[in-house]
């Protein structure tokens, strides 16, 4: 399984460095996947038992592009690993930056977990498929570093996580269009993570709020 945390926008590298160290304890332990992606202002460069992914980049090495993280300052934290398209990035970005970004992180060689998700409105409209296949036909669903992340957008943040039949229903479509590995993201916490987890296609989860301390990652790795 696969089990990724993404801080958002919590964290300093003196707290993650905390959080690392008793994290590499654990993966030494651990046949799971880890990945956390920590603020960019929190990378480590000490030798990690998990993976550190970023959460986010400009398709570019460097350049004149100011205030932006190019490849470059990834490549020096040893990160090959990126979020791309979730819900709070694609607020500021159009389709055009993100398929630019998936193009660049394939270039290089990148795993990529790229989010797809709908809103409330879009799901009571009994569109949720059309609208997330349309959000995965800029992208090579063939590529082999690419795991997709199933996160509607009401939950994430919410407290309540989708239906489990729900989910069910939206990972069993996102296997017939790629054999890429399927996540889940939304609410997801020590009450509800064995639960997804056992939905059929569901390959690992994406966690933010219940990952944000340690302890409580540790114990939601441990206890599945």
């Amino acid at each position: 399984m696969i089990f990724a945390a993404n801080l958002k926008c919590n964290h300093t590298r003196s707290s993650f460095k905390l959080y690392a160290d008793q994290l590499n304890h654990l993966s030494l332990d651990t046949k799971n996947e880890i990945i956390v992606f920590p603020p960019s202002i929190a990378f480590l460069e000490q030798e990690l038992n998990f993976t550190q992914g970023a959460q986010n980049f400009y398709p570019c090495v460097n350049g004149a592009y100011t205030g932006e993280i190019g490849k470059e300052h990834l490549d020096e934290f040893g990160i090959k690993c990126i979020l791309i398209g979730h819900s709070e990035r694609r607020k500021f970005e159009n389709e055009n930056l993100i398929k630019e970004k998936f193009d660049f992180a394939k270039k290089y060689g990148f795993k990529i977990i790229f989010c797809i998700g709908e809103d409330i409105q879009t799901k009571k409209q009994n569109k949720t498929n059309e609208f997330l296949h349309k959000q995965l036909e800029n992208i090579d669903l063939n590529y082999d570093k690419l795991i997709i992340a199933y996160e509607p957008i009401y939950s994430i943040g919410s407290g309540i996580s989708a239906d489990l039949k729900d989910i069910e229903n939206v990972l069993s479509f996102l296997s017939s269009l790629s054999k890429v590995k399927l996540l889940y993201g939304g609410s997801v916490n020590e009450n509800n993570i064995n639960q997804i987890l056992n939905i059929n296609h569901c390959d690992g989860v994406l966690i933010g709020t219940a990952a944000l301390k340690i302890e409580n990652f540790i114990k939601l790795i441990k206890d599945n």
